[in-house]
């Protein structure tokens, strides 16, 4: 202290002499002046910073070096003391880094820093030290304590430059309900000028007068919660609804805040649901809009649809590894490794391997279908019985590699960091993945819908839907036309299976469970019609996430989606959109 109160005045007379330089040499009394008082009040600004820091750390010197009983108490007594110093002492104690060593006979508290380092906790100098000495003792913490601990960590928190670590800092102080925090809340609501943190102050000084003797007080606070609803006071105002002895004014505050939140919690559960299931449609509608293709343009009822969409999935995970550490894989007992580039995970290369899977998804899965195609069901025109069968054969046959391939267990597929985390709006939590999942289903859409209408592609495809034969007849290479579509409409699989990955994770019998419901989504929108695609996907996906989350059985759930399209098309066998076509009577 004594050095630190030398050093200011040292300081001052190098002020003034810098002062009375400036005055003798410009003769400008107002222009001196004026630099006087900044020069001063710097001075006094850095002095009362220093003074400051110094009395914290003597603070918690003499909490660190006291008995273990005294030691929660001094702590709480650094409520006084305030400064951001004490916040690494106070973390390095909780985390066991805080040691006392014995130097030259002093008991001298000391942290241990990531690099090894150690650092004195009485000025923040570094010891030359590079271990800790087998004398060194490090300091025990005991719950009462860390309590103690956390609470001025908190207090600490309501001073950081973030709004979101204020924001969080002044809620956690309002869930303690502790009257004695009022002072200090109602003092930064004067200081605050966040809006967010500001509105986060009112909520915390509620949540505490809801704890007060006061019954106005406490109406008060009750009807603040009644025009905000937020829904970490349901649990509070669930205990004042639980003691029978308030008065019929507080309970009746208490229950209109409480059917508020019940509201807000209905409402964002509601629309939470709604975000999971325009998600799970959006994968839906790129799985059915290559199918809608295919069906209205052959008739052919590809029951290996669902597992060339696994195809898409596995060519993610596959990608995945190859970008970090490889992949070992053992198909029909011969085991074998592909080597991986090993980038570092937190690298941006790595971080694009799932755009770049992408397109490779897509291209697998369209050779896939055009081998099957050419293969197999350019054959079978005309016969759907044969088709349908054959197509589920050959569902098995891929199960069965992906079995032998992949092993029988799900493979995980880790989203990178840039699709991770979530985005709220007012309650309702919106994961990146999903809305990158709707984004992309948007975008293949529309270049879907540019492809039909924009391009010779485009063109020839709607002919051969139309009319098979006249397009035939005007020189129309159908069965080109046949094994393109096909391909294209395989690939869009391949990219739903893609996205997939990012819901959930990826088996050989994934495919099996969506391929039911993109049957229904094409012929509830009408075969060949991509309008009532979009609508039946989004719709069969969002209402199935409904009735599961209301029902609160998944099984029954699906079961009632089931019967409302069987009756639906029992009153409209063509679907929502009919589309005028000859495809599935010639051939």
């Amino acid at each position: 202290m004594a050095q630190l109160i030398i050093n200011s005045f040292l300081k001052l007379f190098s002020y003034f002499a810098q002062f009375n330089y400036y005055f003798l040499s410009h003769r400008s009394l107002v222009l001196s002046s004026l630099l006087l008082f900044v020069l001063v009040f710097q001075l006094y600004a850095s002095s009362d910073d220093q003074l400051r820091q110094s009395s914290a750390r003597s603070a918690i010197l003499k909490a660190i070096l006291a008995p273990e009983e005294k030691q929660p108490e001094l702590v709480e007594a650094l409520a006084q003391n305030l400064h951001p110093v004490l916040g690494p002492i106070l973390e390095a104690w909780q985390k066991g880094d805080l040691f006392i060593l014995d130097l030259n006979g002093k008991l001298t508290p000391v942290i241990r820093l990531p690099d090894s380092q150690l650092q004195l906790v009485e000025n923040a100098q570094s010891l030359p030290i590079a271990q800790l000495p087998e004398n060194a003792r490090p300091l025990e913490t005991t719950g009462k304590l860390r309590r103690a601990m956390r609470i001025i960590l908190d207090q600490l928190a309501l001073a950081d430059p973030s709004p979101e670590i204020r924001e969080n800092a002044v809620l956690k102080l309002g869930m303690r309900q502790n009257l004695q925090s009022l002072p200090i809340l109602e003092r930064l609501k004067e200081q605050e000028e966040h809006p967010k943190v500001k509105i986060a102050i009112l909520d915390a000084i509620s949540l505490i007068n809801l704890n007060s003797p006061d019954t106005t007080t406490k109406i008060k606070a009750l009807s603040h919660f009644e025009a905000r609803a937020p829904i970490f006071a349901r649990d509070s105002i669930q205990k004042i609804l639980a003691d029978s002895s308030i008065s019929p004014a507080v309970r009746d505050a208490a229950n209109k805040a409480m059917k508020a939140i019940e509201r807000r919690i209905f409402w964002t559960d509601f629309f939470g649901t709604v975000f999971r299931g325009i998600s799970l449609g959006s994968v839906l509608l790129v799985v059915a809009i290559g199918l809608a293709i295919t069906f209205g343009l052959m008739g052919i009822i590809n029951m290996a649809h669902g597992e060339i969409m696994i195809i898409g999935g596995y060519t993610v995970f596959v990608v995945q590894c190859l970008f970090g550490t490889g992949l070992a894989l053992a198909p029909f007992g011969f085991s074998f490794n592909l080597p991986g580039l090993g980038l570092d995970p937190a690298s941006n290369l790595y971080q694009a391997y799932f755009l770049i899977s992408l397109p490779i998804a897509f291209l697998i899965s369209a050779i896939v279908g055009l081998i099957l195609e050419r293969g197999i069901i350019q054959f079978l025109y005309q016969r759907p019985l044969e088709t349908l069968l054959a197509t589920w054969g050959i569902s098995l046959i891929l199960q069965q590699l992906f079995r032998l391939i992949f092993g029988p267990a799900n493979i995980p597929v880790t989203a990178p960091a840039w699709l991770t985390g979530s985005y709220v709006v007012e309650g309702v939590i919106m994961n990146y993945n999903r809305i990158f999942v709707i984004f992309a289903a948007f975008v293949i859409l529309v270049a879907t819908w540019l492809l039909l209408a924009r391009t010779p592609l485009g063109l020839l495809i709607r002919a051969v839907i139309q009319d098979r034969s006249t397009a035939a007849c005007m020189g129309v290479s159908t069965g080109k036309v046949n094994s393109l579509t096909f391909a294209f409409g395989s690939g869009l699989a391949g990219v739903a299976g893609a996205l997939l990955a990012l819901l959930g994770n990826i088996g050989p019998s994934t495919g099996q469970t969506y391929i039911v419901d993109a049957f229904m989504v094409v012929v509830l929108g009408g075969v060949g019609n991509l309008a009532g695609t979009v609508l039946s996907a989004l719709g069969i996906g969002t209402l199935d996430q409904i009735l599961q989350i209301s029902l609160r059985n998944p099984v029954i759930g699906k079961v009632l989606v089931l019967v409302g399209i069987i009756l639906f098309l029992q009153w409209k066998p063509s679907g929502l959109f009919t589309i005028r076509s000859r495809s599935l009577d010639e051939g």
